[in-house]
């Protein structure tokens, strides 16, 4: 299943693709449907190669006119290719299966109504598995799909949906029809695309710079349509039109653009050409936290910066999947800023992204941000916080070094001489050095081509009257990447007005280099309340507080006028909690004393997460339990003191029910679901009754007599998912070896479904009931890896491995398993490491919470 880059720029030397033809008969049953590829292309006279599918049969293959033996040149995952003209045409007629793992095409039966929904995910190698194709980045070629289907489907592809044509019955005799889509533009193999079913759709339009009218479309499952909120998804989709036509220079290239929320999607998204896939949970059943709606608004704005960036010019190689990954995330964050109403997406990359990519630049397995991918299993894993919210901050700080203008200036050039091709990283930063006249060789050497995180701190001297005497800058790195970098950043001053508000009184803007970087524009000012590097958040660095500063934002956190700052110092204190300079349980007394007062609904999110991360990992374990407890008594009295059906009360209540553990705790939980606790303002709708479900199984409370019950009250894809999870959560040895052999024995259940039973399984206040299965993890986890899908393997490998048994065992049993691992379980490799990562990481952490 593994493509070297070694193998596929050996093809790409060989032959140059045209056009594909592809038929597909999706009327076969639920196992497989008919699959037959035509592909033209020209190659070297006389030499061979090989096109990828992934097939349950070949029936036959015919390269010019010669008729191939399936049983010798397919393998079920390959098939060779001897003796090519200097023109070929090949057809190959096979049956493929469909999927339940979220990869090639996946078929889902909605319990609602038992109707089937397909579509595809092909992002990193999976179009092989729809149909015959040389699959990789740089052999760009024209699509025409022709789909036969039941005839009351929708069918929906890159290009516009054509009026489909009667076919003959199928073999139930049910009415079938054909839809032949016009070719697409050359592009990749990997944002082609295919949505089928009884999918409902609201339509609209965009005018397009260039004058032309854009038809849009936003479509769902049928039992999901009265939840839909189109014209969000429209506006949205409009302002960000606007916005990169502007940017960009180049009108958006292709016909329509349709946006598709599918079932049981294992990303957030996918930028197919035209034909946007986009997760199910954002369409919102219930009340949501303005967080969440923020994180949708993030992602319609990311897909849609692909369009350019990703499909109309295209990496040549999957090194540089970061910089695809990277444009498109700090281009949505740009757009929801300047032409949205999320003016403050800049705090909320500064909470979710960037702690993300300083959490991943510390791990053991870190690496450059242009990494060196020498396969698709090394592509596999490198979807992480370096390429996307690394390089994203990377790419921001790149912004402040040349200038936004410049920085423009550069990508409307590369997007005129590079369009329907393509590049690599060389072919932006060229352009970038024309706009900006910036050298930018070195740049690129440090930021991209080294790992790991610099630390920022500040040394200061005032005299006796407060005005500074000195001011420098203090640069470092960690050992293993011991690279001192260039950084484009600001240092704020902030003080306490008479309103007790913690307000800006100077900014300065500077370059900083070297280990020390002297600041003699700050001499002389007097010695404000409380200074911060990196204040607007331009670079990517840790940074540290002086003394009077550090007793000022743990005084006034909550009083900060505006939210960036106040999170930039949030980040400051988790980063110091997670590398056991702050004792654990002080790190949780600040959010307790300051999150009520937080403005901002995704700090409010992290601040949560981080605090149940905080409690579970890095609390001493002799005061984990009392610490869990008193939390979870200070979020219930928070849910009661903040306004009524705010959002800051929704996410405290979920808080409370993750964490509730004592019987008055869990008398509160039940108290809620059933009516006879209320809180003021609280819409207990279904989600929400699910969370609260999960508490009480969890808990010892409910039973699957009740999960049970549950379902039967919302027996929708949400319901299953919530019930999974529950019944996996009941605190028995009985039921947790059930889960167990549903998720690791039998490997019967979907992605969604499995992802939902593994966070079950994992819920425990006696963590007791989890030690039978270290060792069973450990033994399971090779042929879990050699056996399952990529997607997963990856759910039960990290979802599953044993760091609730936060023990020197745990270290010492992963360090046998590395040991013993072959050198090409390179990814298995990788994943290991950073599970034992965190365990190391949270027995510092608990060592220094004294």
């Amino acid at each position: 299943m593994n493509l070297t880059r070694a193998e596929a720029r050996e093809r790409a030397e060989l032959i140059t693709v045209e056009s594909y033809e592809v038929q597909l008969d999706l009327t076969r049953g639920g196992e497989v449907f008919g699959s037959t590829t035509t592909v033209k292309f020209s190659a070297k006279p006389g030499s061979s190669t090989f096109i990828d599918a992934v097939t349950r049969t070949v029936h036959s293959v015919t390269l010019n006119g010669r008729s191939l033996d399936p049983a010798t040149v397919a393998d079920g995952v390959r098939i060779q290719l001897p003796g090519l003209q200097e023109t070929n045409e090949l057809t190959v007629v096979a049956d493929a299966p469909f999927m339940n793992t979220g990869e090639g095409l996946h078929r889902f039966v909605d319990p609602v109504d038992n109707e089937v929904y397909l579509y595809t995910q092909f992002e990193v190698p999976d179009a092989r598995r729809m149909f015959a194709v040389f699959e990789q980045p740089d052999l760009k070629a024209t699509f025409a799909f022709t789909v036969t289907a039941p005839s009351h489907w929708d069918v929906i592809s890159n290009s516009p949906t054509p009026e489909p044509a009667p076919a003959a019955p199928g073999g139930d005799g049910g009415a079938r029809s054909t839809w032949t889509f016009p070719a697409t533009p050359r592009l990749s193999s990997y944002v082609t695309a295919l949505i089928a079913g009884p999918y409902q759709s609201v339509r609209s339009e965009v005018a397009s710079s260039d004058g032309r009218v854009i038809p849009l479309g936003v479509f769902a499952r049928k039992s999901l349509m009265q939840y839909l909120d189109a014209e969000n998804i429209f506006e949205l989709t409009r302002q960000g039109f606007r916005f990169y036509e502007a940017q960009f220079g180049c009108p958006y290239p292709f016909e329509k653009y349709d946006q598709l929320f599918v079932p049981e999607f294992n990303a957030g998204a996918m930028e197919n050409a035209g034909a946007v896939t986009i997760l199910e949970g954002y369409i919102f059943r219930g009340k949501v936290t303005g967080a969440q709606v923020e994180r949708r608004a993030i992602t319609v704005l990311h897909e849609l910066a692909h369009m350019w960036f990703g499909d109309l010019v295209t990496m040549r190689w999957w090194n540089d999947l970061w910089l695809n990954e990277s444009f498109a995330e700090y281009m949505s964050h740009l757009a929801a800023v300047e032409a949205t109403s999320f003016t403050s997406a800049w705090t909320t990359f500064a909470s979710l992204e960037k702690s993300w990519a300083y959490r991943q630049d510390q791990l053991p397995t870190t690496h450059p941000i242009f990494a060196e991918i020498n396969d698709l299993q090394d592509v596999e894993v490198n979807f992480d916080g370096i390429t996307y919210a690394k390089g994203a901050s990377v790419l921001r700080q790149l912004v402040a070094w040349v200038g936004p203008e410049q920085f423009m200036a550069g990508v409307r050039e590369y997007f005129a001489k590079h369009s329907w091709q393509n590049t690599e990283l060389a072919d932006l930063m060229v352009e970038l050095e024309k706009a900006s006249g910036r050298d930018l060789d070195d740049w690129g050497r440090q930021w991209l081509e080294t790992a790991g995180v610099n630390t920022l701190a500040p040394e200061l001297e005032a005299d006796a009257d407060g005005s500074l005497r000195s001011f420098t800058i203090v640069q470092s790195a960690v050992e293993e990447w011991p690279t001192i970098r260039p950084h484009r950043l600001a240092v704020g001053f902030y003080n306490l007005n008479a309103a007790g508000k913690l307000e800006r009184v100077h900014r300065e803007e500077l370059d900083v280099d070297g280990e020390r970087t002297d600041v003699p524009a700050l001499v002389g000012l007097p010695q404000p309340d409380l200074i911060l590097i990196n204040d607007d958040d331009l670079a990517f660095a840790k940074v540290r507080l002086d003394p009077k500063s550090l007793a000022t934002a743990t005084a006034h956190l909550k009083d900060f006028q505006d939210s960036l700052p106040r999170t930039l110092v949030w980040n400051s204190a988790w980063d110091a909690a997670r590398d056991g300079e702050t004792p654990a349980r002080k790190y949780v007394e600040l959010i307790l004393s300051n999150v009520a007062a937080e403005t901002d609904s995704s700090v409010i999110l992290v601040q949560l997460r981080q605090l149940a991360t905080t409690l579970n990992f890095y609390v001493a374990e002799e005061h984990r339990e009392a610490a869990t407890a008193a939390a979870a008594d200070r979020l219930w009295d928070l849910a009661s003191q903040v306004p009524g059906g705010s959002d800051a009360q929704l996410q405290f209540v979920k808080s409370f029910a993750l964490l509730a553990g004592s019987a008055a705790q869990l008398d509160k939980v039940a108290g809620l679901l059933d009516g006879s606790a209320v809180l003021d303002g609280l819409a207990v709708d279904q989600d929400l009754r699910w969370e609260l479900v999960a508490s009480l199984v969890a808990g010892g409370r409910m039973a699957q007599e009740g999960i049970d019950a549950e379902l039967a009250r919302d027996n929708t894809s949400s319901g299953q998912n919530a019930a999974a999870l529950a019944k996996a959560a009941i605190p028995t040895p009985e039921a947790k070896a059930a889960a167990w052999d549903s998720i690791v024995v039998k490997g019967e259940l979907s992605n969604a479904l499995q992802g939902s039973a593994v966070t079950g399984f994992m819920r425990v206040l006696d963590r007791s009931l989890l030690e039978p299965y270290a060792e069973k993890y450990f033994e399971a986890v090779p042929g879990i890896v050699e056996n399952r899908t990529h997607a997963l393997a990856q759910q039960i490998v990290v979802g599953l491995y044993p760091a609730l048994l936060t023990t020197q065992a745990t270290i010492d049993r992963t360090d046998g398993f590395l040991a013993a691992l072959p050198p090409e379980s390179a990814a298995l490799r990788r994943m290991m490491l950073e599970n034992r990562d965190g365990v190391a990481r949270a027995l510092r952490a608990r060592a220094a919470d004294v």
